[in-house]
């Protein structure tokens, strides 16, 4: 089993669940005690935050970067972050170590892909609804992705700090994320990705009228996988 290093923190719950569901599925597919070997870094994500609404990008490449490789310097033979947003420096990160990235919005648009899906709709940060990081690596599966109006992703946007990462969780926002689902339902979306990971802990399947695809399990998945040196 290789050591699975992990960038969290961003934010606390989510990593929570990263943590969680490793040792979960590596207790499922390995028995008895086992569980995963990790090495976590997590951050103080206020600090993250102001350099994101600060736009400075540079700040924010050198820390993760920097983290990747006392990671890597700390014996992890995978690396993976605890956040969709993150994946924006992604290529950065990767240019910085010599052990693999496990990318959450590659190991998605596999999944999505081998199920001949090719319509999605996209919930996240505003970050990753507008730019390409994420959208491209669907792009390259032959997905397209259709995003939320403006003021749609302004309130999913404005939810996901101010709600959702300090763990407050309200029925209003829960329809309103519903509607919004309808809404890309009906411009032909077959699926909603779940692309901020604090998401899921407000939706669930139950409350969507088409599919959805929680990023979290799908690359928590993609990370044991490699962890244990699956192949499918």
């Amino acid at each position: 089993m290789k050591t699975i290093g992990l960038i969290g923190g961003t934010s606390w719950l989510s990593t929570a669940d990263y943590y969680r569901l490793l040792n979960q599925k590596i207790g499922e597919k390995l028995g008895r005690l086992n569980s995963a070997k990790i090495i976590l870094h997590s951050v103080n994500f206020e600090e993250f935050k102001k350099k994101v609404d600060e736009n400075n990008t540079k700040w924010l490449s050198d820390a993760f970067c920097d983290i990747a490789r006392k990671i890597e310097a700390a014996g992890a033979g995978c690396l993976a972050l605890c956040a969709n947003t993150p994946h924006k420096y992604a290529p950065d990160i990767e240019n910085s170590i010599r052990i693999p990235l496990i990318h959450i919005a590659e190991a998605v648009a596999s999944v999505i892909a081998s199920k001949g899906i090719t319509k999605v709709a996209l919930l996240g940060t505003r970050i990753t609804m507008t730019e390409d990081f994420f959208k491209d690596k669907l792009k390259e599966k032959g997905i397209e992705t259709i995003i939320p109006q403006v003021d749609e992703m302004d309130f999913i946007h404005r939810t996901i700090f101010e709600e959702l990462g300090l763990n407050i969780f309200k029925e209003s926002t829960r329809g309103r994320y519903i509607e919004i689902i309808k809404r890309l339902q009906s411009q032909g979306a077959e699926v909603v990705i779940l692309g901020c990971s604090e998401i899921p802990l407000l939706i669930k399947q139950n409350d969507s009228p088409i599919p959805v695809f929680d990023t979290t399990e799908v690359h928590a998945d993609a990370i044991v996988k490699f962890a244990l040196g699956i192949n499918d």
